[in-house]
Formats: structure tokens, sequence, C-alpha cells
């Protein structure tokens, strides 16, 4: 069921790297993303994928991780994402991408979390350092990173408290613990 889905689909940030996720699965999620919605179905969106690990290690250092989690610099060695998909806007098709990228990210995501994998997505990106390493023409805008791998933490959705503090947070186990509003708080008419 797709509520089933959506409740396990979190933003895994610690992974087993060792895990490896073939091209072909990687293929798969991305048409996902192709099959769905698209303004004006102008399908401006491209994408590079990588589940090798010297071209991973090109694209992690670019990548900023957990801003709520003040002093942790992202997953350590053995635990970081096994593969990512780049979104790229191609600018010779349009100027603005609007939300698209969202629902293909959300497209993909979700098919992972159907495929027993998980991930984060990434906006706070050094993009021209990406752009750099992986010799990314400029005609594309980096709009998104999808880091994916088999989910190696727990995550456990709360009710927001009555301070109204949605921040994130890790116990002293390590459990991630992601705080919601109440449906009722976001719903006003």
């Amino acid at each position: 069921m797709l509520r089933d889905l959506v409740l396990k689909n979190r933003s895994y940030r610690r992974f087993y790297q060792e895990v490896d996720i073939k091209l072909e699965t990687l293929r798969e999620l991305v048409d996902l993303a192709r099959l769905s919605a698209s303004a004006k179905n102008a399908q401006p969106l491209k994408y590079i994928l990588s589940c090798e690990p010297h071209r991973n290690s090109l694209i992690f250092p670019h990548l900023a991780w957990a801003g709520y989690l003040r002093g942790w610099p992202g997953p350590c060695e053995g635990e970081r994402p096994s593969a990512y998909i780049i979104i790229l806007g191609d600018t010779e098709i349009s100027r603005s991408f609007g939300c698209d990228h969202g629902i293909a990210a959300q497209s993909i995501m979700l098919g992972a979390t159907e495929k027993g994998l998980g991930g984060c997505m990434i906006a706070s990106i050094d993009r021209e350092g990406l752009r750099k390493a992986l010799e990314i023409p400029p005609r594309y805008e980096i709009l998104l990173v999808l880091a994916l791998g088999k989910p190696k933490e727990k995550i456990v959705i709360e009710t927001v408290g009555p301070d109204g503090d949605t921040k994130y947070w890790r116990d002293s186990k390590g459990v991630h613990h992601v705080p919601k509003r109440p449906l009722d708080d976001i719903i006003i008419g």
C-alpha cells in the first residue's frame, strides 16, 4: 500500500556501503521519474547515475549532510551511499524546472523503498565542485543529488511537541527521530 511506502521512505543518511546497487536498478528508478508528471510535459530533467565506488568517491565530498546534526560531517567510510542519482535540469529545454525535480525525486525514492533501499534527497551541494569533479557541461543545472543504499539506521516518526520544534535529532543509541506536525494542525479549511 502507498501509505506503507511513504512511512518507510525516510531520509536515511547511513548505509551498508558494501551492499551494491546495480546500474540496472538505478535505470529502473529513473524510469519511474521519466513516467512521472512534468510541467507542460517538457521533460527537461536529465540524470547522472553512479554505482561505482571511485565515481561515488568523487560525488561524496560535494554534499552536505543533516544540517540539524551539528558537528556531524556525514556518513563515515563503510556507511556511505552505494549509489547516487544526480538530477539535472537541461537549460536548452527549459530555463525553469518548477517542481519537476521534486516530483521525479519522490518517484525515485518511493521506488527505492519498494526495492528495500533507502536514501536521502540532498539539495545542499557544492555545485561548482561537483560540476568540475564529474565534468558536467554548463548547460545542465544541478538540482538535486539522491544518495541511495541499504539503510543502516533506524528512523522514528514522532509528533511535534508543544514547543513546535520540528528539528530532527539522534538519541544516545543512534536512533534518528523525526517530529511531524499532527494532521489537524496542517489542514486549515
